[in-house]
This record gives C-alpha cells, structure tokens and sequence, in this order.
C-alpha cells in the first residue's frame, strides 16, 4: 500500500531565552588543579551507596591508604582532615574518614598543609604534608547521622561504639562513645569500620607490634580492655569568629608477660641474659581543648588554643633476670617487684597574633607558647640482687620513693615578613626566646627495720633534687622567593643557649654551661608541571646535651648499671641533605616517587659503658664523630584499567639505608656499618563490586659490619606476604580477608619463626542498609605471635610477649542520617550499577 507524502514546508519555532536556559547541559570535570589545590568532583567516582569517606579516597587517582586509615597523595603523608575548611573532632583523620559518609560530601580539595597563620597571610608551606578538606553539599549542612554497633564474641570478648552528629550549618555538635577488650585504642574508631562490613583494622607487623587505626597501642604488647567517650562542639559566633572545643575521657586496663634472651657482645668476650617479666597498668585520662579564631578585619588575625588534661596511672611490674658468661657459669641473678602510682596534670596555650600590611604579602606575627605540667609519683620497690664471683655480694631493696616533677616551658617569637620584589621576593626578620624550667625531685625512704610498717629512714644515695633551666635566644633571618615554578627559602639562625643544672641535695654537682652555634635551613622546590616537581634542601641543627648527660651525678638505681654524667661534653651538630622527585598523572593514576637523604653527625652524644668481671655496668657519655646514615626509597605506581569497570594498579618500592655508627663497647671504641633494604612487589585488583584483591611481598635485607675483629659480620633476613580481598556478594552480603605470612628464620630455638595471621569478616546489609550484621574471625589459624629478634653491634636480642589470641564475634551496627536528601530517602541502593 502506498502512503501518500505530505509536505508541510519550514516551520519556524519561537523559543524564548528562559526555554534555553533550561535545556542548558552543564558538566564537571572529574579533576580540577587550581594553582595548588587539586579537586576532585565526588560525582565522577562510583563506589557503593552507602561508602563512608574513606571508602572514596580509595578511588581517587594518586591516594593510597593502608590498613590503618594513614593516607598518602602522590607520596606525601596528609596529616590534616577538614570539613568545609575547619577541622572536625580534634586531630585523628580516622574519625572524619571512616564516620562521615560520602554521600554528603560534593568535593574533595588536596593541599600544601598549611598553619592558620600561613594561610591567612599567604605565606609558602614547606609542602612535606598535605591536607584534604572535605567540602560538604549546601543542604547537607543542616541535619543529624551518626552511627551505633555492639558486638559479643568468644572467650567474653566485647566491643560497643556509637557517634552521633549535629549539623545546622556552621555549628557542630558530635559525641562518641566506646569500649573493648580486643586492644583497640579509643577514638580512630576501627572497629566500627569492621562492624560495618569494612576491612579489618588490625595488623600485625610482624616485629613485635600492633598498629590498630595508624596508632601503635599498648606497646604492640599484652591485653588491653578500654572505654572512650567524647565531645566535639565547634560554631561561628559572629562574623570572622570561630571556636571549637572538645572533651575526651579514656581509660584502660592492661596486661603482659614477656620473655627475653640477649647475646652480649664485648671487644674480649660474651655474657648472656635471660629475664621473664609481668605488668600489669590501670590508666585513664581526661583532655579538654578549645580553639578560639577571630578575624578581626581583613588584616588581623588572632588565634588561642588552651588545653587541659588529667591522667592517673597505676603499674604493677616484677622481673626475674640472670646473666651467665660464655662458659654457662651464673655471675649474677636479680628479682624486682614495683608497684607504681602516677597523677599527672597539664596545661598549655597557644596564643598567635597576625597582623597584614598593604597588599604584597607583608606582615608582622607574634607568638606566645605556654606549657606546664605536674607530676607526682609513688613507688614501692622490692628488689633483691646477687653478685657472685670473687666478691659475691647481695644487695637488698625494701623501699618507697616519693616524686614530684613540674615543668614549666615559655616560648615567644616574633617575625616580620618585608617584601624586596612584587609578591615574589621577601626578607624575614625573626627573633625568639625561650625558657624551659624542670623541676625533679624524688625522695627514697628505707625501713629502719625489715619487719617495721613505715618507711621513716631517708636514704640520700638514692634520692635527687634537681632543678634544670634551658634558655635560649635565637636571631634570625630569611630569605624567600617564589612564583608559579619556583619556591626557594634560606634561613640562617643565631643560637645563643644557657643550660643551668642546680642540685639541691649535692650543690657540689650544680653546673651552668653556655653554647653559641649557627644554624641553617635551606629549600628549594622546581615545579616542572601540575604533574610533576621536584625538591631540595639543606639543614644544620646544633643540639645540646641533654642535662642528664652532663650533670656529674652519679645515679645508683640500678645495682648492675650504675650511670653518671659527663660535664665536658659539647653541642652535636647534624647536617642534612635530602632531595625528591616524583611525577604523577592523576587521570591515568600512574606515577614514580623518588626520595634520597643524607644524614652526618658530628660530637654526637653516645653511652660509653665499662663492665667488670661480675658483669655490673658503669655508664657515662662521651662525643664521637664520623657517624652518617644515608636512606631513600624508590617507588613506581602504573594503573591499568582493563574495562569501565575492572582495573589493575601495580607497585613497586624498594627502601634501601646505609648507616655508619660510632660506638663504645667495654671502654674500646668500634664502628660499625648496617646495610638494609626492603624491597616490596604488589598488585591491587579492583572489580568494580564484585572483587577487590590485593597481595603484597616484602622482604628485609639486613647486613652488619664491624671494625673489631672480636665481632663477627652478620646477616639478617625475613619475609613477609599480605593478602587483602573483599567480595560483594548478592543479597547484600560483604566478606572480607586480611592475611599476613611472616618468616624470619634468624629467630632463635624456642621463639616461633613463622606464623599465619588471617582475620576474615562476613557482613549483611539489612533495613534498607542502615543496618549491618557482622561476623568477624580473628586470628583464624590461631597463630598469632609477636617475637622478634633485634641486632645491635653490642647484642641480640630475641624475645616474646602476650598477644591477643583468636577469637570470633558477632556485632550488630546501625546508622542514620537526616542531612539533606539522605534523610529524605533513606538512603536508597546499595550499589551504583554501570
């Protein structure tokens, strides 16, 4: 059938401009570089629905974040978190990155970490940290979210945490809440990026620690139980004025037993040590801080942070220690028992005037530190030692010792900045005094006799009373120059320092001794590109001695290892040369990194120590020269992206460090020369909420040389494999694994060379995603161990303590959020879906 063709000939439209307006199509560019500051637009990087903050740091190109929440950009370490360019609830990035969702969150902005004063004068920062500030979305700034999780697991194991937010625009109301037995420090909040379906947050090192959420806890040793609560409240009252304030309570009970075998090394012989010990601590803390910023006027800024804190302590510890020769003959033998109270309070301020002049970068800034601290100390001891050989001797202990330590440390500083050129060209004018006041005394009492209840005998061999001042006087000048390629600064520093040492008990032993010295910083940093750039530097440091080390004050508090100071030594100067160079495409999300420094000693401070033939130590000190230690580290980043949806980062890096050291051993003085590197291979595989897989190998090369021909040369090796993987599995399942293998065949017999370290988590979303069940296996090859063996030119060490076993848990968490859209809709699917 034929159709019949109608022709209706040229039809004009009438379209007026508001119809255009509409039919307008904007777009963001993924990446934005404005002058320093990189910017990422949150909507061109998919993650799941419900991704918290760190969850999307993950995607952006150049960002790496361990297992501990540190993050790195382009190789440089950020320290500082802000939201909307203020911080949020103190100073632990974790509690922003793993608590605040993305969802809120429109852009993320990465720069030079800069001081508030830098940042409201436009002054250069040195560039070796970065900071990212979270810009938050206008109608999420005015709402509550927050989150809360409970879990129960084996052997009585618990865990709770909760955190809830206000915002209402520039003012911020946060609380937390938490407490566990699985050594998990307080407020980084790992555990509840666990119950939430994330990785494991706990790692085990292989060397003897632990580093939960970026924070070594407990000394990497024993059982701690803790509980944590806190406040966050910050507000603009006013125009140009800011303040933020917050409260911190944590407590915790500890405990731990260890083990220990040394080899000793001397220039002649060798003598061996065993000791087994036990601690246990009870502490708690309470912090208080606020910040106070007002602008004044477009020219002056004042800034006053005061902040307080109270911490009380009480550590049980006992050991039993023995030494033998290399003919297994006992020399001598000791057994301690201390019972230990502390009560410590603080109190500082910071106080930070700048005011600005004309337009090109001058300025004037006055600065006022403030720091004093208390402490007051209660020991009981018990000791008992036994010296045998030709003059055996037993050396009995029963005593209580009363402390009392105050400091109090006066910084001030002034600095005015003089433009030479434009805003491109300045003179520094810098001066600043300070004055450190330390006073120490403790008082050691004996029992008139062994059976009598009071301690009543003043025992003046064993008590101090000291008084320290260290005051010094620094001029100084500097020199910068910058424009968009080129940032230079030359400082040079004139020290004038007084170091006063008065002994109340012993006036006889009251010394006063003054230094002069120059110091130097220098740093140069060539931009090739928004890719790449590269830096430079040169410092001089003087550093005295500390006062310990000069005083003449011959300190008998332990029987075997007598010590006492040295009063002619001189200032330690250190020279340091380091140079950088990395380039990196942020849209391809590949890169190299490459860093070198040089590190060169001279009249440095370090322990001469004579031991006699029943192996009883006497320590002094005394200035060497000639030590150096030269380090750098290699890495290479190329991103593959196999599909929209699969991608392929391989890494490489290797660390390698060579360090001269000049030492005494027995009297006679030696070097010695350590060669390491650690290179380490990896790959991280990303299949876009299916599968994330990341193995890692890293082996450690260790190689030490002597100049004494009694030392034998020795080599060290050890290896380990990491293994992370996440899985997202239909019906809202998430299992996650974190594996560690370590081998170090150097461990001695008796001490477990290697071991499977494997903590897995399975977790269900449910209640439209707001809340999560979580079943967490820790240590599922029960094989967790901490020992480790350490190498000195003067002794080996290996040894072993109490680590946390295996155990598995059942949490629940549920989270809300009423901020803009997401809490009109409650926080929809769980994935973006391509």
């Amino acid at each position: 059938m034929d159709k019949k063709i109608i022709d209706l000939g040229t039809i004009n439209l009438q379209i007026s401009s508001d119809a255009l307006d509409a039919i307008i199509i904007k777009s963001t560019a993924p990446i934005t570089i404005k002058k320093d500051t990189l910017e990422f637009n949150v909507k061109s990087f998919k993650t799941k629905k419900d991704a918290n903050v760190e969850d999307l740091l993950k995607q952006l190109p150049g960002v790496e974040i361990d297992e501990e929440g540190n993050i790195k950009v382009n190789g440089k370490e950020v320290n500082k978190i802000l939201v909307n360019g203020k911080p949020f609830f103190g100073d632990d990035p974790t509690i922003t990155t793993r608590n605040l969702t993305k969802d809120i969150v429109e852009k993320i902005q990465v720069l030079d970490t800069k001081t508030k004063d830098q940042a409201f004068t436009g002054a250069t920062a040195d560039g070796e940290n970065k900071t990212v500030n979270l810009v938050i979305k206008e109608e999420n700034n005015k709402g509550d979210f927050g989150r809360l999780a409970a879990g129960k697991g084996t052997d009585k194991h618990y865990e709770f945490a909760g955190m809830y937010n206000h915002f209402d625009n520039d003012q911020r109301v946060s609380v937390l809440a938490g407490g566990n037995d699985i050594n998990s420090p307080g407020f980084s909040f790992g555990e509840i990026r666990k119950m939430f379906g994330g990785g494991n947050s706990v790692r085990f090192n292989g060397n003897g620690s632990f580093s939960i959420d970026g924070r070594s806890f407990g000394g990497g040793q024993g059982i701690t139980e803790s509980q944590n609560y806190g406040a966050n409240y910050a507000d603009e009252y006013g125009e140009g004025k800011d303040i933020a304030a917050n409260y911190f309570y944590s407590g915790s009970s500890s405990e731990n037993r260890s083990k220990r075998d040394r080899e000793n090394i001397l220039s002649d012989s060798r003598y061996f040590a065993s000791s087994n010990s036990s601690s246990f601590s009870d502490n708690e803390s309470h912090s208080a801080n606020v910040e106070f910023d007002v602008k004044v006027d477009s020219t002056l800024l004042i800034n006053f942070e005061p902040s307080f804190s109270y911490t009380k302590s009480k550590n049980y510890y006992s050991e039993d220690e023995s030494s033998t020769n290399d003919s297994n003959a006992l020399i001598n033998e000791s057994t301690s028992n201390s019972n230990v109270e502390n009560i410590g309070k603080n109190f500082s301020s910071d106080l930070d005037i700048t005011k600005k002049f004309g337009s090109n970068g001058a300025f004037i800034k006055f600065s006022f530190d403030n720091d004093i601290r208390t402490r007051e100390l209660d020991d009981y001891l018990v000791s008992k030692t036994n010296i045998y050989g030709d003059s055996p001797e037993e050396i009995n202990r029963n005593q209580y010792t009363e402390g009392e330590n105050k400091v109090n440390n006066f910084r001030s500083n002034i600095t005015y900045r003089l433009p030479l050129v434009g805003k491109t060209f300045f003179l520094e004018f810098k001066y600043g005094y300070t004055r450190n006041k330390q006073q120490d005394r403790r008082s050691t009492f004996d029992k008139e006799d062994p059976e009598a209840e009071y301690y009543t005998v003043f025992n003046n061999e064993l008590s101090t009373d000291f008084e320290y001042i260290n005051e010094m006087s620094t001029p100084a000048l500097e020199l910068e120059f910058k424009n968009e390629k080129i940032s230079a600064r030359f400082e040079t520093t004139y020290v004038f320092r007084t170091l006063e040492n008065n002994d109340i008990l012993r006036p006889t032993l009251s010394l006063k001794r003054n230094f002069e010295a120059i110091e130097f910083r220098s740093r140069f940093r060539y931009k090739f590109s928004d890719k790449a750039s590269m830096r430079m530097g040169y410092n001089l440091d003087n550093n005295p001695p500390q006062l310990s080390q000069l005083q003449p004050f011959l300190n008998v508090s332990n029987p075997l290892n007598t010590v006492i100071g040295n009063p002619n030594l001189v200032p330690q100067n250190n020279h340091r040369v380091y140079a950088s160079y990395n380039t990196f495409d942020f849209q391809k999300g590949s890169g190299f990194y490459g860093y070198l420094s040089a590190n060169f000693d001279n009249n440095k401070v370090v322990s001469k120590t004579i031991i006699d033939e029943d192996l009883v130590r006497e320590t002094t000190y005394d200035n060497v020269n000639g030590s150096y230690n030269v380090n750098g580290y290699l890495s290479v980043n190329k991103k593959v992206k196999v599909d929209s949806l699969r991608t392929v980062t391989f890494y490489l890096g290797v660390g390698p460090s060579i360090r001269k050291s000049i030492n005494f051993n027995n009297g006679v003085k030696y070097s010695s020369t350590n060669n390491s590197a650690s290179p380490n291979v990896g790959l991280r595989f990303n299949w876009k909420d299916v599968l994330e897989f990341n193995p890692n190998y890293r082996m450690s090369f260790t190689r030490n040389t002597f100049d004494l021909e009694a030392f034998e040369n020795q080599e060290f090796v050890s290896h380990s494999l990491n293994l992370n993987t996440a899985t997202f599995l239909p019906k809202g399942f998430e299992w996650r694994n974190d594996m560690r293998y370590s081998y170090n065949p150097n461990i001695a017999d008796g001490f477990q060379k290697s071991a499977w370290f494997w903590n897995a988590t399975l977790a269900y979303s449910m209640l439209k995603d707001k809340g999560t069940l979580t079943l967490k296996a820790y240590d599922l090859l029960n094989q967790n161990t901490n020992a480790r063996r350490i190498a000195t030119a003067n002794y080996i060490e290996d040894s072993q303590s109490t680590v946390l076993q295996q155990y598995f848990m059942l949490s629940f968490s549920w989270k809300f959020n009423s901020l803009g859209k997401a809490g009109e809709t409650g926080g929809g699917s769980r994935y973006y879906r391509h």
